[in-house]
């Protein structure tokens, strides 16, 4: 129990740290990042309300994994090999020679012997890819150009993790323990569980949503994809791999589902608490003694680091064809020391390699490079040019930046997509329904699970780019909840909806809907004409009479919305006009004995 109470209070504690520090610091335009590290550095080395910092930073490392999944959703594998070039180019060669320059400064600033200063060389060459995606995602940046080349950076790193550890070991002694089979096999088993990975993510998880998305139950749907990430990522941390890489890969494998703005959308709220919690916990794990009995080596050593990363990462990124600007840019999002060198330096103590003391120490020196990388952002937004907006990549991606994003494919949508989509214009089409999906599917349609009443499903699917919101969903709630979600979270969106009966047309122009359509009119229309053809009527007679129908209704409605439903009532046909609609009287037009027809009254 009072274990429990415990947890509890330190639940709370953390909550009204992030609560309170991180609107403060946004509104000073800091940050939210550098809030939820101070509020970390008050409730824990200041005010001693939580004190196993370590623990929660542990648990808070979800955070970076519902991340990297995020970010694999929004990747199609074909995008992902575009970017080889800058991942396994750029990325290497920051890495290698970050640690190359910083190994030797390591040794001479008395870290150890050369194996502590390999160690501690190549963990500080490595950057914390919370920090900087979550800066691109307050900034709305991932999509930049230096935004995508940071993370294809950011993302080699995540992979070297693996081999720097495996490093660790075998300059700690651990080599000789194992065969050269052992890690042979260790190899093999990682290669396997990718391939299985990959397997399921095309062939079985599709199908699995389907039928979960087929009960209707969201809440099963969010456990299963909390289940998914999770499980991913304890997948790739049981053969040697990090938990970020195996969530980021299962995003991948996902981000041509039908699925994907669902999964994103669930997942999001998770990631957004995690992740906060990390900060928090970063701060909660500065040792603020070990700071002040090396505060000299500790000055020194952090804006050593933040300056060798940050020339190396600007010439390399100059060399690879980047813009002044993005370069400044990327050199001032990727110079800290990052996460994973919390594990290097933890491993490498428990090793033998590095002494407490000195694992301590750059664990500091992290830290604090971590707290300076807001104001080091802030400082290149100074150096370089300002611009309006974003620029955004050229590259699309599976038609989450659509023109068009359409929410309900029924059968009033499916024709009208035929329409956009003959045009050659992108169209992003979510639905609820996951049997219409199965179907549409059979015919060749690409179409995302998603619930358009919901903002996040909203977002996830690309409405703040759609230059238009198609609502033609079937019934006339969802249709209006739709609206509501749009209108109030999106002012500026332009909506085109489909409305249920001449009712629902009237309440869609109060509120502003900038076109609506009742999904019987045309058709109602089209059937009377060709009725008409059918009885010997002209093609041209029975097109001009149904174009008078057509006016006359447009204009009961303008006075419909001023009078009322039952207005305009005199403009219908109820009985056979005589003389005949749409032939001119025969006498003067003054005449008041002149029965008007049905032209001169639209």
């Amino acid at each position: 129990m009072a274990t429990s109470q415990s947890l509890f209070t330190e639940t709370v504690w953390m909550l009204g740290a992030a609560t309170i520090a991180a609107p403060i610091f946004k509104r000073l335009g800091l940050g939210t990042v550098l809030g939820y590290l101070a509020g970390g550095v008050i409730i824990g080395p200041v005010l001693q309300r939580i004190t196993n910092g370590e623990e929660v930073l542990h648990v808070a490392e979800l955070g970076i994994v519902f991340l990297l999944f995020i970010i694999g959703l929004e990747l199609k594998p074909a995008r992902l090999w575009t970017m080889r070039k800058d991942i396994f180019g750029l990325g290497l060669a920051q890495v290698v020679v970050t640690g190359a320059i910083l190994v030797p400064l390591a040794f001479f600033g008395g870290v150890g012997n050369w194996s502590a200063a390999v160690i501690a060389g190549f963990g500080l060459a490595l950057s914390s890819t919370a920090f900087a995606m979550q800066i691109l995602d307050d900034s709305g940046d991932v999509n930049t150009r230096y935004g995508q080349r940071s993370f294809s950076m950011l993302l080699f790193q995540d992979i070297a993790i693996v081999p720097l550890l495996a490093l660790a070991s075998i300059l700690g002694g651990g080599v000789e323990e194992a065969s050269t089979t052992d890690m042979l096999t260790s190899a093999a088993l990682a290669l396997l569980v990718i391939a299985l990975m990959i397997a399921a993510g095309r062939y079985i998880l599709t199908p699995v949503f389907q039928i979960i998305a087929a009960t209707g139950a969201r809440e099963v749907m969010i456990v299963a994809a909390l289940f998914l990430v999770i499980g991913s990522a304890m997948a790739m941390q049981m053969v040697g791999l990090s938990m970020a890489m195996g969530a980021f890969l299962a995003g991948v494998m996902l981000a041509e589902s039908s699925y994907r703005h669902e999964l994103e959308a669930d997942i999001e709220p998770f990631r957004g608490v995690f992740l906060s919690i990390f900060f928090i916990a970063v701060g909660l794990s500065l040792e603020l003694d070990v700071v002040y009995e090396n505060l000299v080596l500790i000055i020194i050593a952090v804006p050593v680091l933040i300056a060798v990363k940050a020339a190396v990462i600007y010439g390399l990124c100059r060399i690879a064809g980047s813009a002044h600007d993005d370069a400044v840019r990327i050199a001032a999002l990727l110079p800290q020391g990052g996460e994973f060198g919390f594990v290097m330096f933890s491993t490498a103590a428990a090793a033998g390699i590095l002494s407490n003391a000195t694992a301590s120490v750059l664990i500091a020196v992290v830290t604090l490079s971590m707290v300076a990388t807001p104001l080091c952002v802030r400082m290149a937004e100074r150096l370089t040019t300002r611009y309006e907006g974003h620029e955004e990549m050229e590259e699309d991606f599976d038609g989450a930046d659509a023109d068009v994003l359409m929410v309900g494919f029924s059968r009033f949508g499916q024709i009208a997509a035929q329409i956009l989509l003959a045009s050659g214009r992108d169209v992003t089409i979510i639905d609820y329904s996951a049997e219409r999906i199965r179907q549409a599917s059979a015919f060749g349609f690409h179409i995302y699970f998603g619930d358009g009443t919901r903002k996040e499903v909203l977002v996830a699917a690309g409405i703040e780019k759609a230059k238009i919101v198609a609502v033609c969903t079937q019934k006339r709630e969802i249709t209006d909840r739709v609206i509501d979600v749009v209108q109030e979270n999106f002012p500026r969106a332009h909506i085109y909806a489909r409305s249920y009966d001449r009712g629902h047309t009237l309440a869609l122009r109060q509120r502003g809907v900038e076109f609506e359509m009742r999904e019987t009119l045309e058709s109602g229309l089209v059937f009377g004409k060709e009725t008409l053809i059918a009885l010997g009527t002209s093609e041209d007679e029975a097109t001009a009479i149904t174009d008078d129908i057509r006016k006359r209704d447009a204009k009961r409605l303008e006075i419909q919305a001023v009078e009322g439903i039952m207005a305009g009532s005199d403009m219908l046909h109820t009985h056979p006009v005589s003389p005949e609609p749409l032939m001119r009287p025969k006498r003067n037009r003054l005449d008041p004995t002149v029965k008007v027809t049905g032209k001169d009254m639209a």
